[in-house]
């Protein structure tokens, strides 16, 4: 078993037997800092560990709100600040385009100041990131944005990394809590931004400054982690030849392509709905149902798609069940809009799953799971960021929302395509090299 794990070329296998896929699934959580043996191999001695649970569920329920608290005002921000459709389509680009851009930046923060400090110091910038949007016009609405999908990219890579060490005897168990948190924070963003804004003072500011309250919340809770030790950080481990690899990119490609239609829906789907005569309160309460949905098959999909030989099926499912939702929210008749946003939440949670699943399932040891994490994330949600900005191109140029189901079925067969490479029960080939 040790000779095996050591083994410096991960080559293909076809075969994975059922236990291992099993034991597989148990290491979701990615840990930014995996290849640093000291960090590994530490114990921290956790004091109060239900204080650290608190702590990362109220980080990752600030996650989202930044990015599904601005749909269902888009419209309204819009309009008072004489924004055409492809600067909203820009607006809602640039979050998305940060995750991608900032997420490799997350593990050199943690080796130099410890991942509890960065993420404590992230999540003031997140606040700092969603004042600014809310408070100083067009300019502070843009530098706002970017601010906050840096630090949602940065966080978003540490937080997993810390629940897998701190919790690796339960990181199958954390992995649905930190699903949920993440489901949660955008369903309440999405379902109360609208709201609060009417209550106060019938500002979108107001509606869209509330959410600095939750992240100076988290920021409270998790400084009690900040004074932590976790041992030395050093490097101990280089992975070599992943952007060589065809099955890395098209797992890299799946995960772009299914994030970029969900960031299509967190971004424009209120507006279609307000566009199709729902008012902008009923549209954000959709939003807000769709993802809570998606807490439902983000659960059921890793493990339903772990009991065939492979992915490719499950792949396929859950696309399906996206593309649906989405044709059917943006052309069938208005009545039965409830029954096809359950089916986008169904669809989406299961493929944004299933993508976090295949880093896994794709990589032979925590080493090589940790560079393709990286490189799914960094180059996946770059990719990802196209979606909402040619939505928002394609209805500035055809001045209504019909075009724009060309994108879904471009950006959705895509993601089938990747899928069916992905999904094959193969491992990435690469070189592990211990330094």
């Amino acid at each position: 078993m040790n000779l095996e794990h050591e083994k410096t070329m991960s080559s293909r296998n076809s075969n994975i037997p059922e236990a291992k896929r099993t034991a597989e699934l148990e290491e979701l959580l990615i840990d930014a800092e995996a290849d640093d043996d000291e960090v590994q191999n530490s114990h921290p001695i956790l004091r109060r560990p239900w204080l650290l649970l608190l702590g990362l569920i109220l980080v990752a329920l600030n996650l989202r709100p930044a990015l599904s608290s601005m749909a269902p005002m888009l419209s309204d921000v819009s309009k008072s600040l004489g924004l055409s459709a492809a600067q909203a389509g820009l607006l809602t680009t640039l979050p998305v385009l940060c995750l991608g851009l900032f997420a490799p930046l997350a593990p050199i923060l943690a080796r130099r100041f410890g991942a509890e400090r960065v993420v404590l110091g992230i999540l003031l910038t997140l606040a700092g990131g969603i004042i600014l949007r809310s408070s100083f016009g067009e300019i502070g609405l843009f530098a706002g944005s970017v601010l906050a999908g840096a630090s949602i990219g940065v966080i978003g890579v540490l937080l997993p990394g810390i629940v897998k060490r701190d919790f690796a005897k339960h990181a199958g168990t954390m992995t649905g809590v930190y699903t949920m948190a993440l489901c949660l924070g955008a369903a309440m963003a999405a379902g109360a931004t609208v709201p609060l804004s009417e209550h106060f003072d019938q500002s979108w500011a107001t509606g869209l400054g509330f959410w600095v309250i939750p992240a100076l919340v988290a920021a409270l809770f998790w400084l009690p982690q900040v004074g932590h030790k976790h041992g030395a950080h050093n490097v101990a481990y280089r992975v070599r030849g992943l952007l060589r690899d065809p099955l890395a990119w098209q797992v890299t490609l799946y995960m772009g392509l299914q994030s970029s239609l969900a960031y299509i829906v967190f971004g424009w789907l209120p507006s279609i709905l307000i566009g199709r005569g729902l008012t902008p309160t009923q549209a954000g309460l959709v939003l807000s149902g769709s993802v809570i949905v998606q807490l439902a098959s983000s659960l059921a999909a890793p493990w339903l798609a772990t009991r065939g030989k492979d992915q490719r099926l499950a792949i396929v499912v859950v696309m399906a069940l996206t593309l649906s939702g989405l044709f059917g929210c943006l052309y069938a008749p208005i009545d039965g809009l409830w029954g096809w946003a359950i089916l986008l939440g169904l669809g989406q949670g299961g493929a944004f799953s299933l993508a976090l699943t295949l880093i896994v399932l794709r990589s032979r040891d925590a080493h090589v799971a940790a560079n393709l994490s990286s490189m799914a994330q960094g180059f996946g949600y770059t990719l990802a960021s196209m979606g909402p900005l040619a939505v928002g191109i394609v209805h500035d140029w055809t001045g209504g929302w019909a075009a724009v189901g060309w994108i879904f079925g471009v950006i959705g067969l895509g993601a089938i395509l990747a899928g069916l490479g992905a999904g094959r029960s193969l491992y990435v080939q690469v070189v592990s090299e211990k330094l």
